[in-house]
């Protein structure tokens, strides 16, 4: 099979280059299952920008790409790791699978992740919880370029975060808890957005129209002036909504800054804000449909990375999250007002040498909250607030990966501090072993413990609809993990099973009719998550080189010892998502993705009529088709989407109904 790649570029950073004069080569353009970085210290390298030679031969390419397909590097937080020394997995989102996808928003994007359950509470990320493997949206950390951005007020606002499509070189997920590599907060996971730092382009312009006055727009600049190269993104978009009170006004702007210094060292400074004004339909209450939210963020980081075999990366950071929480729109009945300061700061050094590579990393972070409702009576009120809690964490982190060429072992521990246990030290080890026995199949394995503190929301959120809990124990868990991989030319696919025991788990469950926060005794979780795809590029020519087809499939299942009470978030999991993605070509320069997602959600819903409760129903499960049309020409892309195709009647949570049938179309201009 002859390949051809040479048109393509990739935001994939690879280990070598065989001493050859080309690049390496890949047609990675959807959702990648691939591997995840093993341990703790983790280092945000650069991603350098590959693409093919024209003048290589295509039996060298072929070579090539199934040699260097192996040994992309995943850069997932503290330290990178090549794919075929990984023990977890990873899902990998590139920049050109988002220029393919029929989306809007991270939220959006995320959906068509087979192991990612996406409960969407309005369209195009207006508001969405994100969960992995089964957990809650609060149990996952979630991070911009290595800085951790988690909301400790709720994990409802964790992707309250100032980026616009157009910013992002790519997003890694991880599968599985990951304290030791993203601390304490990655209770089932983490995902890391990765934005664009190079200078390739000049400027970037966008805009879209659709049904329901959808409008939107982004425009990005990029300047190099010496060391620095500098970006300013600014994006707009809004809707009157598909439903009654579910318009929005979205707005976001990011600044970047990235100073290399001597040699690879290098500085990033990054500077954010996130306005959302937005009709909250029975977002958090079937009871009063008229809800309203109006979300803000301000986001500042500096991060250095210095040297070469022994790294330091210093790391300072602060975020603010403002919310006006209204339970009946315009009017004071049920209003709250929040406002969350989080301030961390991180150091982290590795070392490589003969006997492999050890890493060692600290951070303290402090959060804390003013609020109208959640946290302890203040002395003196502060403006609106009458209420005030804060806590610190401050966590060490020790790892070090032996490599034995075909044989990978990794082991470390956090040691984890939070001033919520009255000065307790906690320990969360970590273990990983992966063998590849050939240069195409990777098998591996890993265990961990991990841990979560609960957030100020689950402490302390009392109002008409909910009784928080002061007394709330943090959740624990141990999970298990075993994965095969295979990758060559052609297909590559993946196989995982996962264990994972989850004690003092938090959830809100109905009491006297009110959502109660406590802590459950035990849930326990098993799943598989497998996939595969097609490269058909060689096999079926006319549709194109860069022609795939990918399958990808999720099923779990949660056992408690607690089945007497209606579960809000932890009883109500995914058990099956069956996603299909194809991509091909038409015409020279006009292209086609369908997207195809099957869904089952295990557990009970309040089915509410004209505001009055009727029972509790089961979900029913679901299908949806998407579809985006791309033409290029030159530097200017059109495109059109159709989401929702044959116009399905679902909700991903309670009796919040989501978007049928959706066209939006749109343009973008490169100018370089």
């Amino acid at each position: 099979m002859n390949q051809k790649h040479s048109n393509q570029q990739q935001a994939y950073r690879f280990k070598r280059f065989l001493r050859k004069a080309y690049s390496a080569f890949n047609s990675m353009h959807r959702l990648v299952n691939i591997g995840v970085v093993t341990g703790c210290a983790l280092t945000f390298l650069h991603v350098s920008t590959v693409s093919a030679q024209t003048t290589a031969s295509n039996e060298q390419q072929q070579k090539v790409m199934e040699k260097e397909l192996d040994e992309v590097m995943v850069t997932a937080s503290r330290v990178e790791t090549p794919i075929n020394q990984t023990a977890k997995l990873v899902t990998v989102i590139t920049k050109e699978q988002i220029e393919q996808a029929p989306v809007q928003s991270i939220q959006d994007l995320l959906v068509y992740a087979a192991n990612i359950d996406v409960i969407q509470r309005g369209g195009h990320g207006v508001q969405a919880d994100i969960s992995i493997r089964g957990g809650t949206f609060d149990q996952n950390a979630v991070l911009l370029n290595g800085v951790n951005i988690s909301n400790a007020q709720t994990g409802h606002y964790s992707f309250d975060i100032p980026i616009n499509l157009s910013d992002i070189e790519r997003i890694e997920i991880i599968h599985g808890p990951s304290a030791l590599i993203y601390g304490a907060s990655a209770f089932s996971g983490g995902i890391n957005i990765i934005t664009k730092k190079n200078a390739d382009y000049k400027a970037y312009a966008s805009v879209e129209a659709g049904m329901h006055k959808l409008r939107g727009m982004e425009v990005r600049g990029v300047a190099k002036t010496g060391i620095a190269t500098s970006s300013l993104s600014v994006g707009y978009s809004s809707s009157s909504g598909y439903i009654a009170n579910s318009d929005y006004d979205l707005y976001n702007v990011l600044w970047q800054t990235r100073f290399r210094v001597k040699d690879a060292s290098k500085v990033d400074l990054q500077l954010g804000y996130n306005d959302k004004k937005y009709g909250a339909n029975t977002f958090y209450s079937a009871k009063y449909p008229n809800q309203y939210d109006h979300t803000s963020t301000y986001m500042g980081s500096l991060k250095g990375e210095f040297g070469s075999d022994f790294k330091v990366i210093p790391i300072v950071y602060w975020n603010r999250h403002h919310d006006q929480f209204d339970l009946v729109k315009d009017t004071d009945f049920g209003r709250n007002f929040h406002r969350n300061d989080t301030y961390g700061a991180n150091l982290i050094f590795m070392y490589k040498w003969k006997l492999g590579t050890t890493s060692l990393g600290s951070e303290i972070r402090r959060e804390d909250i003013m609020s109208t409702v959640l946290g302890k009576p203040m002395v003196e009120p502060h403006r609106k607030y009458k209420m005030y809690d804060d806590r610190t964490n401050t966590s060490v982190a020790l790892e070090h990966t032996l490599n034995l060429e075909k044989v990978v072992i990794s082991a470390g521990v956090l040691m984890n501090h939070n001033t919520l246990l009255s000065g307790k030290y906690k320990f969360y080890p970590t273990m990983s072993v992966s063998y590849r026995p050939v240069d195409k199949f990777n098998i591996s394995a890993s265990w961990s413990k991990s841990t979560r503190m609960p957030t100020f929301t689950d402490l302390y959120y009392t109002t008409e609809t909910h009784n928080g809990n002061s007394g709330l124990k943090p959740e624990k868990s141990e999970s298990l993990d075993l994965n095969l991989k295979y990758n060559n030319s052609f297909f590559s696919a993946y196989l995982t099973g996962f264990l994972l025991w989850g004690r003092d788990m938090i959830d809100w469950v109905k009491v006297d009719d009110k959502w109660a926060s406590w802590n459950m005794t035990k849930i326990d979780t098993k799943g598989v998550e497998m996939g595969v795809k097609f490269r058909l590029g060689d096999l079926l020519p006319a549709l194109g080189q860069q022609a795939s087809l990918s399958l990808d499939y999720a099923r779990m299942h949660q056992s408690s010892n607690t089945l007497d009470f209606v579960s809000l978030y932890s009883l109500n999991y995914l058990r099956d998502k069956f996603t299909v993605q194809f991509h091909h070509e038409i015409y020279k320069g006009f292209s086609a993705g369908w997207y195809f997602r099957f869904q089952k959600r295990m557990g009970v819903y309040e089915k509410y009529e004209n505001r009055e409760k009727v029972g509790n129903e089961p979900y029913p499960s679901f299908t949806t088709l998407d579809l985006k049309l791309n033409y290029r020409y030159k530097d200017i892309l059109f495109n059109l989407s159709m989401n929702n195709l044959y116009d399905t009647h679902y909700f991903d949570r309670g009796n919040i109904p989501q978007a049928g049938f959706w066209l939006m179309g749109g343009i973008n201009y490169t100018f370089r």
